[in-house]
């Protein structure tokens, strides 16, 4: 595999501190008059997506993905919730070929001050038709995932599986099946959180790059399972 070291995108204090302000004033009359910082925020942001885009393309291609593809809107969708607050605390990031739209498993990265910064992937609200692929799979063949997520490269990285559970066993299957473990998940996500001093580091990026080289092979296998698969 290759390792050469990518552009760095670093991100500065004042990025977090702009977030940060954000939660205590989260109207529109503040963001108008402090847009200069987001737009300066923001700026920052495009550079770590610009960053992870080459680094990711040495071991995924990328196909017709840009910096500006990947970027979700700082604005809420208020239509429907009760929270009216205008704006998210955070900059989410998607990267996988064609980032945000790409409707696949891809590399999640989530900016945000007090240690919620965070780079995730995995199955997190499957359809139904994939949820049953994914046990249908498990029951057959699990081998090939355990290798995997409990490789220890991997589990030290991400050593906790995030997501709802059933109480109990889903139907067409025992509650002594061997991995009913498993099978009860409804949802089997892994995320690695960093510290703000970390985010701030200049090697930020490339710790962000050694997740999703870890995560890659999961990625792999769900892709395979629900998109690629004949």
């Amino acid at each position: 595999m290759k390792t050469k070291t990518v552009t760095q995108g670093q991100l500065t204090a004042a990025t977090l501190d702009f977030l940060r302000e954000l939660a205590d004033n989260n109207n529109r009359e503040w963001f108008a008059e402090n847009r200069k910082r987001y737009e300066a925020a923001k700026a920052e942001v495009e550079g770590l997506v610009r960053s992870l885009l080459q680094g990711v393309e040495l071991f995924q291609p990328l196909p017709n993905t840009e910096v500006k593809d990947c970027i979700f809107r700082i604005n809420r969708d208020i239509r429907f919730s009760k929270n009216k607050s205008p704006y998210k605390l955070n900059f989410a990031i998607a990267i996988g070929p064609g980032g945000r739209h790409s409707g696949r498993i891809d590399y999640y990265v989530h900016i945000q001050p007090g240690g919620e910064t965070l780079l995730g992937a995995g199955m997190w609200q499957p359809t139904p038709q994939h949820l049953a692929k994914f046990r249908q799979e498990i029951d057959y063949n699990v081998d090939e995932l355990k290798r995997i997520i409990e490789a220890p490269d991997f589990k030290a990285y991400f050593p906790e599986i995030w997501g709802e559970t059933m109480k109990t066993a889903p139907k067409g299957y025992t509650a002594d099946h061997p991995e009913i473990e498993l099978l009860r998940r409804k949802q089997l996500f892994f995320m690695h959180r960093y510290s703000d001093r970390e985010v701030l580091s200049p090697g930020f990026a490339e710790e962000i790059l050694k997740g999703m080289r870890l995560l890659k092979p999961y990625c792999d296998y769900l892709n395979y399972l629900f998109f690629d698969e004949e």
